[in-house]
């Protein structure tokens, strides 16, 4: 049997539109799963800022009630009162100022869209050393998003590097994400946001867009990471001891002299 050269090529052409087609729907799929993370994202952002504002509200009608209260004993208060009224009404009025500073930064979040902290992550054990992430997260809690990652589908959790607060999160992501082009850990898949590079690059990538308060950590704890890895090597330990390979050091061997004495 011989197969022209005509029928090859249209088999060859047919098997790479096929290819194309699958690849086509599978880039689809990662985008619309993209899309409803998103969704599901800005739902719990908008849920949490809308929570933190009724909170915030309630305390400043308690905390002011309260001042109110406070102020019109001492009105009438005797000395020994009148000394635990006032540290009663400046704690109340300290109170009350954190209630407004956490009312007006939930009504801030709110209303600037773009505002958010833009983080760098790294997870040794999941891994490996010199690789982070580079996100961002409008979250008014930033960690509660690093712990989501760490309980997603990694078996160890995240250590935070840095964690900068910043009026335009996107643009800052996106500008460390193109300085970090070529340092990607996946080239093919560009909306995973792991990067393999050395963490002072990242400090100076930062410091070039005039953040100079930003604070980065060093050292990565890695503790359940750390925790695992003696675990195992105490249990390799053990299992060498009981197989005879190495003698037990918790046992204590007689002194030579012994029978002599």
């Amino acid at each position: 049997m011989v197969i022209s050269n005509k029928y090859l090529q249209l088999k060859v052409e047919e098997l790479r539109l096929t290819h194309e087609h699958k690849e086509k729907k599978q880039t689809e799929k990662e985008e619309q799963a993209e899309i409803k993370a998103q969704m599901r994202e800005e739902a719990k952002i908008e849920a949490e800022i809308k929570k933190a504002e009724q909170e915030a509200i309630k305390e400043e009608a308690r905390f002011s009630k309260a001042l109110v209260t406070a102020r019109k004993q001492l009105e009438s208060a005797n000395d020994e009162a009148r000394s635990k009224l006032e540290e009663q009404i400046a704690q109340l009025q300290s109170d009350l100022e954190a209630a407004e500073q956490k009312h007006q930064r939930a009504q801030s979040m709110a209303e600037q869209t773009k505002q958010g902290h833009v983080y760098d992550i790294s997870n040794i054990g999941s891994f490996g050393e010199n690789v982070y992430k580079i996100g961002m997260t409008r979250r008014l809690e930033p960690m509660d998003r690093v712990k989501e990652l760490g309980d997603a589908s990694v078996p160890f959790s995240f250590d935070v590097h840095a964690m900068i607060h910043t009026t335009d999160a996107p643009s800052l992501e996106k500008e460390l994400h193109r300085v970090f082009d070529n340092d990607r850990l996946n080239m093919v898949n560009r909306r995973k946001e792991f990067f393999q590079v050395d963490l002072s690059d990242i400090k100076k990538a930062v410091k070039n867009f005039d953040i100079d308060d930003a604070e980065f950590i060093e050292t990565a704890v890695a503790q359940d990471f750390n925790e695992t890895k003696a675990i195992r090597k105490q249990a390799e330990l053990k299992e060498a001891i009981e197989l005879g390979a190495i003698t037990d050091l918790t046992k204590t061997k007689e002194p030579e002299f012994a029978e002599s004495i």
